[in-house]
């Protein structure tokens, strides 16, 4: 049982660092380096391209994250109203809250997309600016926050 344990917590972390990272990456790194872009039409295309791909790299992290994070709060126990199980359903509502933002996300880069491809630029522009602006920061937040709760209930 730990050694499958060792996996399953490798994984929760690297579905964290995947998710989370990404979004560092594309709000910090990314994101500045597209404003360098003159064209509306082309930073619109590549903006699209990559939120496009950065949904569906972390979408099976996503998953991962969720499965694990079950798997291992069952196996050590965490039920009740423990100080711990405490934690464990913060970090749960941390989660979802990232997850009902990340679907958000989705949906606006899905209306944003269509909106690009009927010629309405500033349509587009208009769905795609609150990602970057407000939901990715505030799922980088979340995502911190859970990390730094993870490390607690591990004991350090």
């Amino acid at each position: 049982m730990a050694s499958l344990l060792i996996y399953v917590v490798f994984f929760h972390i690297l579905g964290a660092v995947i998710w989370i990272g990404g979004m560092i990456a594309v709000r910090f790194a990314v994101h500045p380096a597209l404003q360098n872009i003159s064209d509306d039409e082309v930073r619109l295309a590549r903006t699209l391209e990559i939120t496009g791909r950065l949904f569906a790299l972390v979408l099976p992290f996503i998953i991962l994250l969720i499965a694990t994070g079950l798997y291992m709060a069952y196996i050590f126990g965490f039920r009740g109203h423990t100080d711990l199980s405490k934690i464990v359903h913060l970090k749960e509502a941390i989660w979802f809250i990232m997850a009902l933002n990340y679907s958000a996300m989705v949906w606006l880069r899905f209306k944003a997309q269509s909106y690009y491809l009927a010629g309405n630029f500033m349509m587009a522009k208009n769905y795609l600016a609150p990602i970057a602006k407000y939901m990715l920061p505030v799922n980088i937040f979340l995502g911190l926050a859970a990390i730094y709760f993870g490390l607690i209930l591990r004991g350090f």
